[in-house]
């Protein structure tokens, strides 16, 4: 498998619904592998299967924003089972939507269902930056984009920035 690309906004694959995992066999955490590293590569905290072209539910993150002491998690078909009345603003951003934040507001807490690369069911609660980069990359398994949840005006403006970008990319790259 080569290296994964990220895909840039607008891009009509990442407004397209993940397909579950049925059954975790090898290639799985080849890709669970590979994601990471393409998340490391560009910075990121976390990144969704569908961000690199692969239409599954898979999800990898490390929220640890320490060099030496990683902790990446790995996710297959996580699935939000609940969420606190409790609600948090941070600035996101997005690894497809390069250079572009807005203040977004999303629970706090949430209780997660997942499996781990070795197919345990797993059930556990994130808080925080955690919580907020799970629901982000959540968002992008069910074809959304953190600037869903802004003012359509804002998010008129960031998709146009974006098609330049894409196009200057595009002609020079």
């Amino acid at each position: 498998m080569n290296d994964l690309k990220v895909i840039v906004a607008p891009d009509i694959r990442l407004n397209q619904i993940s397909k579950s995992i049925n059954y975790i066999e090898k290639n799985i955490s080849i890709v669970l592998d590979k994601m990471l590293e393409c998340m490391y590569k560009n910075n990121g905290i976390g990144l969704a299967a569908p961000q690199v072209g692969i239409l599954k539910r898979l999800i990898v993150i490390d929220c640890s924003n320490n060099k030496e002491n990683k902790r990446p998690l790995k996710l297959i078909n996580p699935e939000i089972i609940s969420f606190s009345d409790e609600l948090a603003d941070y600035e996101e951003g997005c690894l497809s939507l390069p250079a572009q934040f807005a203040k977004v507001t999303r629970p706090n807490k949430i209780k997660l269902r997942y499996r781990n690369s070795k197919g345990d069911k797993i059930e556990k609660n994130f808080i925080g930056l955690e919580a907020t980069c799970i629901q982000h990359e959540v968002d992008h398994l069910n074809g959304k984009l953190f600037v869903d949840h802004i003012s359509k005006l804002r998010k008129n403006i960031i998709i146009k920035k974006l098609i330049k970008y894409k196009k200057k990319i595009n002609t020079h790259g």
